[in-house]
């Protein structure tokens, strides 16, 4: 954990012992499960501190006020969303993921933490998008799914509330995915607010990109379960 205290601390983000215990139980969860799941490919301690509980904490960085309601759309092992809950355990939490064994995990990651108001839901952010329980509820949407930013958008965007925001870590350059993600994004209610560069100790550069939520999204969107993946906006 010593990368991990160090690096926060250079950031003017402190841990208490608590979230120290935790963050040292979340790596040892995700090893021993991932024997027998395919939860991730990077096993090793510091690479899960830095690759893994590192690259999502940046995340607090950059969405101005701690948000009340976040959502983590194809969250897997729980990234980033998990860190950040630790992180601020203030936060009400929903965790969506598409793969019933990956949700079994985070629903006994969450428990194994002691939170008791961590919601897992088992499904796929475009009929998310479309439930008016959920639609445009969130303070904050985030995203670290391995995709287009346009196709990200359409998943994220529609669950975040006028005022919120979405952000998507993502890799070193990202300038010319976020251009062709203006105007899908535009369509969507949201604004690009900025690609922020992300340094994390011992690995290649990453970006996050911030979009801000100025406009309700229409509700067309989202499109059907699989469209924004096959005709990104």
């Amino acid at each position: 954990m010593k990368i991990l205290i160090t690096t926060l601390h250079s950031w003017n983000i402190e841990l208490n012992a608590t979230q120290i215990e935790q963050f040292a139980q979340y790596a040892a969860e995700l090893r021993s499960w991932n024997e027998q799941l395919n939860l991730t490919t990077i096993t090793d301690r510091e690479g899960i501190a830095v690759r893994h509980f590192l690259d999502s904490l940046r995340v607090a960085q950059s969405w101005g006020a701690v948000p009340g309601q976040l959502i983590d759309v194809g969250t897997g092992a729980g990234f980033p969303g998990l860190p950040l809950k630790i992180l601020y355990p203030e936060i009400r939490l929903t965790l969506v993921e598409s793969i019933e064994k990956k949700a079994s995990f985070l629903r006994h990651v969450a428990t194994e933490l002691g939170f008791d108001d961590v919601e897992v839901v088992v499904g796929r952010a475009e009929a998310l998008g479309r439930d008016p329980l959920r639609r445009e509820r969130y303070d904050l949407a985030v995203a670290r799914a391995v995709a287009e930013l346009r196709v990200l958008a359409e998943y994220c965007l529609p669950l975040v509330r006028v005022g919120g925001r979405f952000i998507a870590p993502k890799g070193g350059n990202v300038s010319q995915e976020a251009e062709q993600a203006r105007a899908g994004l535009a369509k969507l209610g949201g604004s690009l607010h900025a690609v922020e560069p992300v340094e994390l100790p011992g690995i290649e550069p990453r970006t996050l990109v911030v979009i801000d939520k100025i406009a309700p999204t229409p509700d067309m969107y989202p499109r059907a379960v699989g469209v924004p993946s096959k005709r990104p906006l």
